[in-house]
């Protein structure tokens, strides 16, 4: 009699399924319904107790079917509105929505740069676009090129809205991107720059999407999204991340020629060479421990069908890194950008990013200060938190010192590393000149400011901030990562400039002294130090401004800039007296 009942049950909860699934969607429907394809989709969906009082679904979600893909709001239909163990909301689809792989295709600066790096090198305006897109509107790209088709971002291309694969390449780094990612060559260059593989064969809905259980229930996304779930443990690697997460540029030279090519960002190499994700640890860290993070225990996957068991380990799908600005620059513009998050969904990634900054990015450090003469010594630790250079990734970023030293009066008496509303670093050389501020192990003077970043020079040996004429890094004294050995380290992760023959300058930190002459001060003297991080540096900036009179990308971005302060976050602080 039980197993009578389970059973009647099982039917009932199928039933409503099927139902609140649009019936059962069959996965002969081959044909890549564009047609279809609106932000405002009216399907047949049951629209449930559950599914009304759901604050996080978003009815305007983008929602398209094609043969490769599935639109991220297909997805948030049955991903939303889950909690874990502890009643937090861990709803997939809002969590990601306003991250920015979310908004990778409609970020302002990526299409800013893009633009720009297309009109100073018009001659490979082709290449420049496939592999921009690749990462950043990965789903156009993928279905283009099957289809034989021209990829292509401006113009006629992806941004425009009577492009047929518009809709996917708006959908940014999306649900059935990632997870549809075969585990073929994955931690090898094969794989790196954005060389992912997607089974381009086989048909819906056998298409196997990949996840970390296994014993799935699979009926419900076979019949709404024509995916297979299917286990792999590759979904919970950093191998994964890497396929675009390690990315090299071509170097073009004076001629136009193409004479090699420069890391433009390694985080995935940097993590392998540290004590993170060495292999020799059985605790090895993961990227997506860091930037997903795990639920308190266990979760379901999705809310339909309302039986099914909570598991773990489930990842938060917020991504969350340290991009602060953009984000709030996104959150400031959603209507001109069109996107999809509102301002509550950008505020908890944005609350997120600045935990993420302030407590698990690195530590700032005063050591014992001393007077040596009328020259007040003070010795100054930096240390890194993270499993990768410190900042990592696209080369835009930068982590400096700011510090000062008060009289008894409060008086100013030094101070290196004042930053203004613009971004601008008072005394950087990158800043104010077209030079760059070399790495230090003392600094006894206000011009003279420690920026942790990586400065590219082209085939003139000239610093560049155009990606495509970049031949190499005159410096990079990104914080290194604990267990970082820079004597072993390929010369794609290299440090380079002066850190690389500084003693202080290890795995895991760097040291600097700084000698201040407080003669004819009185004591006690206060000296506060800041470690700020900045996403995009106000020479990045003006650089890319060069193009404004002709790219309205550009000039759109300049506005969205100057509309938000970029004084950089402060991700650790310290005050003493003396």
């Amino acid at each position: 009699m039980r197993r009578l009942i389970y059973f009647f049950i099982v039917l009932s909860s199928l039933v409503n399924l099927i139902s609140s699934c649009g019936g059962g969607s069959s996965g002969n429907n081959m044909e890549n319904n564009h047609d279809n394809v609106n932000n405002n989709s009216n399907d047949n969906r049951n629209n449930d107790d559950n599914s009304n009082q759901d604050r996080n679904f978003n009815q305007n979600l983008v929602k398209f079917s094609s043969p490769l893909f599935s639109g991220s709001g297909n997805c948030a239909e049955c991903h939303s509105n889950i909690k874990d163990n502890s009643g937090e909301d861990v709803s997939i689809d809002s969590d990601w929505r306003s991250t920015m792989m979310a908004n990778s295709a409609k970020d302002p600066l990526f299409i800013a740069k893009v633009h720009s790096e297309i009109i100073r090198n018009q001659s490979y305006r082709e290449i420049i676009e496939k592999k921009c897109a690749t990462c950043h509107m990965p789903m156009a790209k993928v279905e283009a090129e099957n289809e034989g088709q021209t990829i292509k971002i401006f113009e006629d291309g992806f941004l425009n809205k009577n492009n047929k694969y518009h809709i996917e390449a708006m959908d940014s780094v999306s649900c059935s991107v990632c997870h549809q990612i075969q585990d073929t060559n994955l931690g090898k260059k094969e794989s790196f720059s954005g060389k992912f593989v997607i089974d381009t064969i086989t048909q819906k809905p056998d298409r196997a999407i990949f996840g970390q259980f296994q014993n799935v229930f699979t009926t419900p996304m076979r019949n709404r999204v024509g995916f297979t779930p299917t286990y792999s443990s590759h979904i919970e690697s950093s191998k994964l991340c890497a396929t675009c997460h390690t990315l090299f540029t071509p170097t073009i030279d004076k001629s136009g020629n193409i004479v090699g090519e420069i890391p433009e960002q390694t985080p995935y190499l940097e993590w392998e060479h540290s004590d993170y994700g060495d292999g020799k640890n059985k605790d090895d860290i993961s990227c997506q421990q860091c930037h997903m993070r795990l639920a308190k225990g266990k979760a379901p996957l999705a809310r339909i069908p309302p039986f099914l068991d909570a598991k773990e380990p489930f990842y938060k799908h917020y991504f969350v890194g340290g991009n602060v600005f953009m984000l709030n620059i996104l959150k400031n513009n959603i209507a001109e950008l069109e996107l999809t998050a509102e301002k509550e969904h950008f505020d908890r990634t944005i609350n997120r990013t600045i935990d993420m900054l302030e407590n698990k990015t690195a530590n700032v450090e005063i050591g014992s200060i001393r007077m040596n003469g009328s020259v007040l010594e003070i010795p100054i630790t930096v240390k890194n938190l993270t499993g990768h250079k410190l900042p990592t990734g696209y080369p835009s970023r930068r982590v400096w010192i700011h510090l000062t030293v008060k009289d008894y009066n409060g008086n100013i008496i030094f101070e290196s590393g004042k930053v203004g509303k613009d971004g601008k670093i008072i005394g950087n050389d990158a800043d104010e000149k077209n030079l760059y501020e070399p790495h230090y192990n003392i600094i006894n003077s206000a011009d003279k400011v420690q920026i942790y970043e990586s400065i590219m020079i082209d085939t003139e040996n000239k610093v560049t901030y155009t990606l495509l004429r970049g031949k190499e890094y005159i410096k990079d004294n990104r914080i290194l990562p604990k267990g970082f050995d820079k004597s072993t380290a390929s010369k794609d992760i290299a440090v380079k400039g002066n850190a690389n023959t500084d003693a202080d300058f290890v795995g895991g930190q760097d040291k600097i002294l700084y000698k201040v002459n407080v003669n004819g001060y009185t004591r006690p003297f206060t000296i506060e130090v800041e470690l700020r991080y900045q996403s995009v540096s106000y020479r990045y900036f003006k650089d890319l401004l060069k193009d404004k009179q002709k790219s309205e990308f550009v000039s759109r971005f300049e506005r969205m800039y100057l509309n938000q302060e970029n004084i950089g976050h402060i991700i650790s602080k310290e005050i003493k007296t003396y």
